[in-house]
C-alpha cells in the first residue's frame, strides 16, 4: 500500500516534469502541462492513477491550497491599498455580480427555471486563484495588472460565497423549500467573517516565535506549522481555508519586516507540492462529462467568461484604473476549480432534481477553464506588457 502510493507520487511527479517542459517548449505555463500531465496518466485516459489514490491524497491539496492563500495574503499590504483604493474590491464584486447576471439571464433566455438558473449561475461567481498565481510566479510578471489581478482573485472567494448564499435563499424562498432566509444569509457571514478572525489572530500569534527563531530550517517550520494549524481549524470551524490562510498572510506582511524572507522561504520549497496538486487536479478532470451538458453548459461556459470580462473592465473604468487594467485584467479571471465544485455539490441540496446536471456542466467548465485559462492569463499579461520574453 504504502510502496504503491509512493510509486504513485513519483509517477505524478516525473510526469508532470515531463509535461511541463513540452508546454515550455510550446510557450504554454507549466500548469497546462502539469495540468494535461494529470489527465493523460488520470482514470479518464490511461488509468494509472486511480480515483481511490486520487481520494487518498487530497491532503495534498489543501495543504497546496494553504500555502497559495499564504502568499495570495502576503499582497494585502496596507500601504498597496493606500494607493489605489477601493478599486480591487469594486473589481471583485462586479466581475462576480455580472458573471452570475449574464449567465442566470442566459439560462432564464433558454426556460430553464428560476430557481435552477439562479443557484447554477451563482456558481459563476467563483474563481480559482491557484493557477493565475502560478502563472505570475512563473514569468515574474509585474506591473497594475499583475497587482489588481492578486487582490481581485483573493477578495473574488468572499464575493462568490456571499452572491451564492444570497442566490440559494431566494431560490429555496421560490422552491418553498422550508429553509430558513436568514440562516442561509448568515451562513456566509460565519464562514467569511470567522475565517478573517480566526486566521488574523494566527497571524499575530505567528509573529511572536518569529521573533525568536531566525534560522531557515526554523522558519519553515513555523510556516508549515502555522498553515497545518488554520487549515485544520477552518475544517472543524466550518470556515473559508482560503480566507482564513490570507488573513494569516496579510497581518505578517503588515507587521513582518521579515515577510520578503518568509516568502522566499516558501518559494524554495512549494514547487512539488504544487505540481502534485495540479497534476492531481487534471487527473480529477473528467472527459465523459464534455458530450452531456447540452446547450446549459454552452450558455454556462460562454456567458461566465462574458460576465467576467465586462464586470472586471466596469469595475476598472469606473475606479479610474490604468488602461491595461481594463482591457486584460478580466481574461486573466477564468480558472475555476475547487470552490465551483464544493458550491456545485451544496447546490444540489437546494434543487436535488437538477444535481447531476449541475454537476456535469461545473466539471466541464473546470475542464475547459483550467486547461485554457492559465494560457489566456500568460498571454494577457503578456500583452500589457507585464510579462518579459517569451
Amino acid at each position: 500500500m504504502i510502496l504503491n502510493t509512493l510509486t504513485d507520487l513519483a509517477l505524478m511527479i516525473f510526469a508532470g516534469m515531463f509535461c511541463g517542459r513540452m508546454a515550455k517548449h510550446l510557450r504554454l505555463p507549466n500548469v497546462t502541462g502539469y495540468l494535461v500531465a494529470g489527465l493523460l496518466i488520470g482514470p479518464a485516459v490511461l488509468g494509472l492513477l486511480s480515483e481511490d489514490f486520487l481520494d487518498g491524497i487530497s491532503l495534498i491539496s489543501d495543504v497546496a491550497l494553504g500555502f497559495i492563500a499564504f502568499s495570495i495574503g502576503n499582497e494585502f499590504k496596507l500601504s498597496y491599498f493606500r494607493r489605489v483604493g477601493a478599486a480591487p474590491i469594486v473589481i471583485a464584486c462586479l466581475e462576480s455580480l455580472f458573471a452570475v447576471l449574464f449567465v442566470v439571464c442566459g439560462l432564464l433566455i433558454s426556460g430553464q427555471s428560476l430557481p435552477f438558473s439562479l443557484v447554477l449561475g451563482a456558481i459563476a461567481a467563483a474563481t480559482a486563484p491557484a493557477a493565475t498565481i502560478m502563472v505570475i510566479k512563473q514569468y515574474r510578471a509585474k506591473g497594475p495588472v499583475t497587482e489588481s489581478l492578486l487582490s481581485v482573485v483573493a477578495i473574488d472567494d468572499a464575493t462568490a460565497l456571499i452572491l451564492f448564499s444570497l442566490a440559494v435563499a431566494v431560490a429555496q424562498s421560490v422552491t418553498n423549500s422550508g429553509a430558513s432566509l436568514g440562516a442561509s444569509l448568515l451562513a456566509p457571514v460565519k464562514e467569511i467573517g470567522g475565517a478573517l478572525v480566526v486566521g488574523a489572530a494566527l497571524g499575530f500569534a505567528f509573529l511572536l516565535p518569529l521573533r525568536f527563531f531566525k534560522k531557515q530550517g526554523n522558519r519553515l517550520s513555523l510556516i508549515v506549522g502555522f498553515i497545518f494549524a488554520g487549515l485544520g481549524l477552518a475544517e472543524w470551524l466550518g470556515l473559508s481555508d482560503l480566507l482564513l490562510c490570507m488573513a494569516m498572510g496579510a497581518v505578517i506582511a503588515n507587521f513582518s519586516p521579515d515577510v520578503g524572507k518568509l516568502m522566499d522561504i516558501c518559494d524554495s520549497v512549494t514547487p512539488p507540492i504544487f505540481m502534485l496538486f495540479f497534476v492531481a487536479s487534471g487527473a480529477d478532470l473528467k472527459l465523459s462529462v464534455l458530450p452531456t451538458v447540452g446547450i446549459i453548459g454552452v450558455i454556462y461556459i460562454l456567458l461566465r467568461v462574458a460576465g467576467k470580462i465586462f464586470g472586471a473592465g466596469l469595475g476598472a473604468a469606473v475606479c479610474k484604473c490604468d488602461r491595461a487594467v481594463r482591457k486584460y485584467l478580466g481574461p486573466c479571471l477564468l480558472p475555476q476549480a475547487g470552490v465551483a465544485i464544493g458550491l456545485s455539490l451544496a447546490a444540489g441540496e437546494v434543487v436535488p432534481d437538477f444535481a447531476p446536471q449541475i454537476r456535469a456542466v461545473i466539471l466541464c467548465g473546470t475542464l475547459i477553464y483550467e486547461l485554457v485559462g492559465p494560457a489566456i492569463t500568460k498571454l494577457s499579461l503578456k500583452k500589457a506588457g507585464e510579462i518579459q520574453g517569451k
